[in-house]
């Protein structure tokens, strides 16, 4: 057993489960906005792995499937994203899994569009998101897959991260989602830290 924060993990024997939350917000309104790149990474990926993201627990929409006998869960929340942790701390403890083995998609206004970088722990970085989830994990130190949206100074940082991509960004963005799988498959596989000495040491 073991306690992180107010969240109690305990895997069953023979029971192995590996989380991967993509952030956004929920509403048609929302869709193709640049704080909802996570959304756009989840939708790939499942697709990707011929699985739907359509059952529905604790306000979060998620698909599963297993790989080398892991199961795999992929999760869109469906609260707004400053809530994201309600959801993700329920799907923690309804399925019992460790905090070291989830992974947040989310966007990032320090990375340019086009770049990504996995981090292993950090403060939220201003992230609405993540400063929820922190909250309600009670910890800093969970994995985290960072997309570039990069910012601008002239505009509100809600405005603009509630703002759409224009078609230049958004090929940037697709790129990213057609290597997911790879990167995906990488991270499902491999040390941590050998994942980030592979992908992030390739960024602008």
């Amino acid at each position: 057993m073991k306690f992180i924060g107010n969240i109690i993990t305990l895997n069953k024997v023979g029971e192995y489960m590996k989380l991967i939350i993509g952030l956004g917000n929920p509403g048609k309104e929302y869709e193709g906005t640049r704080h909802n790149v996570g959304f756009v990474m989840i939708d790939y990926l499942a697709t990707k792995n011929n699985i739907l993201i359509n059952k529905e627990k604790f306000g979060g929409l998620y698909g599963e499937y297993f790989k080398n006998n892991e199961k795999i869960m992929f999760l869109k929340p469906g609260k707004f994203i400053n809530l994201s942790g309600e959801v993700i701390s329920d799907y923690i403890n309804y399925f019992k899994i460790n905090i070291e083995d989830i992974l947040i998609i989310c966007d990032d206004l320090n990375l340019n569009v086009g770049n990504y970088k996995f981090k292993y722990k950090g403060t939220s970085g201003g992230h609405n998101g993540l400063k929820n989830i922190e909250m309600h994990l009670g910890t800093q130190n969970y994995k985290r897959l960072k997309i570039g949206i990069s910012h601008n100074n002239l505009i509100e940082v809600k405005d603009y991260v509630l703002g759409k991509f224009n078609a230049e960004d958004y090929e940037k963005i697709q790129t990213i989602a057609h290597q997911l799988p790879l990167i995906i498959k990488d991270y499902l596989e491999l040390p941590f830290d050998n994942v980030m000495n592979k992908y992030n040491k390739r960024q602008k």
